[in-house]
C-alpha cells in the first residue's frame, strides 16, 4: 500500500474546524518561489503548480523505470501547499492579491537527496519540454503554530484567522511571523472538481508565548 501523508500524520493534514497548537518537525519540500495574483489565467503561480507535479510524479514514478532511488517507498503525492506574505503590509490583505509573494510547496518523503531531486528534474524537463530550473529543494521547520481547518472559499479565509487570533490570544500566545515564518496553507481539495463552500483548507500561522 502506498504511504500517504495525509494517513500517516493526521495532526498536520486532518485539523478540526477549531483552532489547536501543533508542533510541527522539520519536512522535506519541492518548492517553487514566486509573487502576484494566484487566480490571473496563465499566471506565475499556476505555472508552478504544474512544475511541482511534473517533478514529484517523475519521482513517484521512477519505480517504473530504470532509476533506482536509495530507499525508495511508494506514496501518494501529498497536496499543495503554499506559504504567502505580503510586502509592506502589517499582517495580510487577502483583498490586495497582486501583493502576494508565494511558495508553493510539495512535502517529499526523506529519501529524496539533492541528487535524487537533481535526477528528477532533469528527467522532468526532457519529458515535459519544459523549462523546469525554478523548482528547489528545500527544508522548512515550521516549529509552533496554530492551526485550523477552513471550510469554504478562499476569501472567506480571514473569519478562521480571526478564530486563531482570539484562541492564541487565550491561550497566552502571539502570532510570530517573520521571512521565515509565514502564512500557511494546505489545500485539501480540487477546487476544479468541489463546490466553492466545500473546500477544505488547513491555515497554520507561526506562534511565539508571550513573555
Amino acid at each position: 500500500m502506498s504511504f500517504d501523508f495525509k494517513k500517516e500524520y493526521k495532526e498536520f493534514y486532518m485539523p478540526k474546524s477549531e483552532p489547536q497548537i501543533v508542533n510541527v518537525p522539520t519536512a522535506k519540500y519541492i518548492a517553487v518561489r514566486g509573487k502576484g495574483n494566484p487566480n490571473d489565467e496563465g499566471g506565475e503561480y499556476k505555472t508552478s503548480i504544474g512544475m511541482l507535479y511534473a517533478v514529484a510524479y517523475t519521482i513517484k514514478m521512477s519505480k517504473m523505470g530504470d532509476h533506482r532511488m536509495d530507499g525508495y517507498f511508494d506514496f501518494v503525492v501529498p497536496p499543495l501547499e503554499g506559504f504567502w506574505w505580503q510586502e509592506g503590509i502589517d499582517g495580510f490583505d487577502f483583498t490586495k492579491k497582486s501583493l502576494f509573494h508565494w511558495i508553493s510547496v510539495i512535502r517529499m518523503p526523506d529519501f529524496v537527496t539533492k541528487e535524487e531531486f537533481e535526477w528528477a528534474v532533469a528527467e522532468a524537463t526532457v519529458k515535459k519540454k519544459t523549462d523546469l530550473s525554478k523548482v528547489e529543494l528545500i527544508d522548512i521547520d515550521e516549529g509552533e503554530c496554530v492551526q485550523i481547518m477552513h471550510i469554504g472559499e478562499y476569501d472567506d479565509e480571514p473569519m478562521s484567522v480571526e478564530l486563531m487570533d482570539k484562541f492564541i490570544a487565550e491561550k497566552g500566545y502571539r502570532n510570530d511571523f517573520s521571512d521565515t515564518r509565514l502564512h500557511h496553507e494546505i489545500y485539501l481539495s480540487d477546487a476544479r472538481k468541489v463546490e466553492r463552500s466545500k473546500w477544505k483548507t488547513v491555515i497554520r500561522h507561526p506562534i511565539a508565548k508571550i513573555e
